[in-house]
């Protein structure tokens, strides 16, 4: 049974009080398949005795996978993040250095592209979505520019008509981050068949959960056969290495057992998601300073992440909101902080001054969603949230009587 909701500031567990949930509520998804089915897609592989390498569970996997985004081919891989490195270095005109990508987005993206022999170029986000257009990206397009990686945000998607186009007129691939936009569809179709490739992940904190996996999807057959070597370590054929450059990236059976055992599911997941936000969306609008980022309803979405701004009249510190709420259990996470332009590199990156995303890096935030988190759950966190709010000045001030103890001591 839940603790119920403070009388006081002290009550808070920051400062020493109960914390409001008795179980942790994270941000991921932690979807779990039917056990039975599962283990009926396990036999597959185990009576084959044949458990990677390019096995019956995983070529089944990528004809789904390939079926389900409209798109002529999908390669499955051991992680979202060799998704984009692999695509990476199979996408980059040779000869030029530089990639476009947001300087908001995943905290290891701009390592992934050192990796590839790519030099970052970090463009803006448009402050209200989030997400690149093709405005910030045509800023950053010059003759050294080898890759756009066009990321899609945590909540709906980015500009895909404009940046296609834009590669096309530039002549410059274009390799979108779908990781958070496996379910989305937008005004020309679904996400998965657009630009030069799309990469996707199968973490289990993820839409879709193959315990830990990736995948890629694409229409082209050229770039497909060359994925597919390296991946492999370059083989094709037993011992036959035919391009360098590979490694293992495989992705293994009991990965794909447990995608198909969530694929076969994936709709009621995005209904049980819209009832999870729909909850999120009623209680929160009674919080004025807090702004829900809404998923775009006109197409299929997964409704997957909650994500909110803090508005000016909410003064207290994200991070500190965000340490506050994780005290009582509430596992939110700031938003894509720092952004990538700000951290120190021991790698070569372009230098950027991005006014927007240094504004707007401050104020996101998410909140706990998945197959964990209950109606009840959310009904707790905004209650809580409205308490902060509320107390925040008196708030501010304990936190700086607690931290001046800690330094003193």
């Amino acid at each position: 049974m839940n603790i119920k909701i403070k009388e006081s500031v002290q009550d808070l567990a920051y400062f020493g009080g109960s914390k409001l949930l008795s179980e942790p509520k994270s941000t991921s998804s932690l979807v779990q398949p039917d056990y039975d089915n599962f283990l009926q897609y396990s036999k597959q592989f185990f009576n084959r005795q044949f458990y990677t390498n390019n096995g019956v569970l995983v070529q089944l996997l990528e004809k789904r996978l390939a079926e389900f985004h409209q798109a002529e081919f999908c390669i499955t891989v051991c992680s979202g993040f060799w998704a984009l490195a692999l695509a990476m270095t199979s996408l980059a005109i040779k000869g030029k250095q530089e990639i476009i990508m947001p300087s908001l987005t995943y905290r290891r993206m701009a390592d992934i592209a050192a990796w590839a022999c790519l030099k970052p170029r970090f463009c803006e986000v448009d402050p209200q979505t989030l997400a690149v257009s093709s405005n910030t990206v045509s800023a950053c397009i010059n003759d050294q520019t080898a890759l756009v990686l066009a990321v899609h945000p945590i909540v709906n998607c980015c500009d895909i008509e404009g940046i296609v186009q834009l590669g096309v007129e530039h002549e410059i691939p274009v390799l979108f981050d779908s990781v958070e936009s496996m379910y989305e569809s937008e005004n020309i179709g679904k996400v998965g068949k657009f630009g030069d490739a799309e990469c996707f992940s199968m973490h289990a904190s993820k839409l879709l959960n193959g315990f830990e996996g990736g995948y890629i999807t694409t229409n082209d057959s050229k770039l497909t056969h060359k994925l597919k070597r390296l991946r492999t370590f370059g083989f094709e054929g037993p011992d036959n290495c035919t391009i360098p450059g590979g490694l293992n990236a495989k992705l293994n059976e009991v990965h794909a057992a447990m995608a198909l055992a969530n694929l076969d599911v994936i709709e009621q997941v995005v209904v049980d998601n819209k009832k999870r936000y729909m909850q999120y969306r009623k209680q929160l609008s009674r919080i004025p300073s807090i702004r829900l980022l809404e998923f775009d309803e006109k197409y299929k979405t997964s409704y997957k992440n909650i994500v909110v701004e803090l508005l000016e009249d909410w003064s207290l510190d994200r991070n500190k909101t965000v340490a506050l709420l994780n005290g009582e259990n509430i596992l939110a996470r700031v938003y894509y902080y720092p952004p990538l332009h700000q951290k120190p590199m021991s790698y070569p990156f372009v230098p950027a001054t991005l006014k927007d995303t240094d504004q707007i890096s401050s104020r996101f935030m998410l909140l706990p969603c998945g197959d964990f988190v209950t109606t009840d759950d959310i009904d707790d966190i905004v209650e809580l949230l409205a308490f902060i709010h509320v107390k925040q000045d008196e708030i501010k001030k304990n936190i700086e009587r607690k931290e001046d103890i800690n330094h003193t001591n």
